[in-house]
């Protein structure tokens, strides 16, 4: 094993790369009787040898998430069965956020075909605008971090995906929305005012973040590969520097731990959704 790194065989990228393809299963972005991307081609993706790969594939094939058809052709063998009986009594919106590549979209994934919710994803319902928007104000498209995205488009992002989230409410359904919250899970005068308005429409909430390490954090990104996360990559020790990963809401909340060796999103999505039938 000595043509492989010391963090290859000591199990840390090996974590790693199970845990994404894992989340990319259960989350459905991975479709049961798909055809998993060469051993060569995931490495690439990942920045991790051939041997973890094939590792975390054994691992994956073991738990029936993963058949080995042939020595160089694998293919998804994965079903969801919801784990929660029943729903809850009135519907109810889960807020999700957490960093870039923290395995938020992944988790809202996973907890919408367990609960059969649909998914309100910041960056899907405006992105579009606000590239053409950013362009307009003689920024690159996939600007998120100057003073001129924060205090002239960010706010406008955030107020179309809370209309859109009381548009649902105001008629009993319930959604699970994605976006980082980080100011927002900062400020206990917002997060009052949508519960506020949610409850005066029939409509729980749960305040959800996902906390991920650093490492876990950069494969997610480097395998993306979205625009938007290339300044991030390129200047990653600095990016890290400036963000807290012991960050916490202010309120009520719960957190989803998605580093490496943490238990999967499925079973603690499928305990939160317990909780929450528990508590309707």
């Amino acid at each position: 094993m000595s043509q492989y790194s010391a963090e290859d065989v000591g199990g840390q990228k090996l974590e790693r790369v199970e845990r994404i393809l894992r989340n990319d299963i259960e989350a459905g972005r991975l479709r049961d009787g798909e055809a998993l991307p060469s051993t060569r081609d995931l490495a690439n993706q990942m920045g991790v040898s051939p041997w973890t790969v094939n590792k975390a594939m054994e691992h994956l094939a073991a738990d029936g998430l993963v058949e080995n058809v042939s020595r160089s052709r694998r293919i998804v063998r994965s079903g969801i069965t919801p784990s929660v009986s029943g729903k809850p009594r009135r519907p109810h919106v889960f807020l999700i956020g957490g960093y870039a590549g923290s395995g938020k979209s992944e988790l809202a994934r996973v907890l919408s075909r367990l609960a059969g919710a649909a998914i309100v994803d910041k960056d899907t319902i405006t992105r579009p605008v606000v590239e053409r928007l950013l362009e307009e104000l003689s920024r690159p498209p996939h600007d998120r971090e100057s003073a001129t995205y924060l205090e002239q488009v960010r706010s406008h992002e955030y107020e179309a995906l809370l209309a859109t989230i009381q548009e649902n409410a105001e008629v009993g359904v319930g959604v699970i929305a994605t976006a980082p919250f980080i100011r927002e899970f900062q400020d206990v005068a917002w997060i009052d005012r949508v519960s506020t308005r949610l409850n005066a429409a029939g409509v729980g909430l749960t305040l959800v973040w996902v906390r991920c390490d650093a490492n876990t954090m950069h494969t997610y990104l480097k395998r993306r590969g979205a625009a938007r996360d290339t300044g991030k990559l390129a200047d990653w020790n600095d990016y890290v520097a400036g963000i807290d990963l012991d960050f916490q809401p202010v309120a009520d909340h719960v957190t989803i731990d998605n580093s490496a060796s943490s238990e999967p999103l499925q079973g603690q999505a499928s305990k939160m959704l317990a909780t929450v039938v528990g508590a309707a």
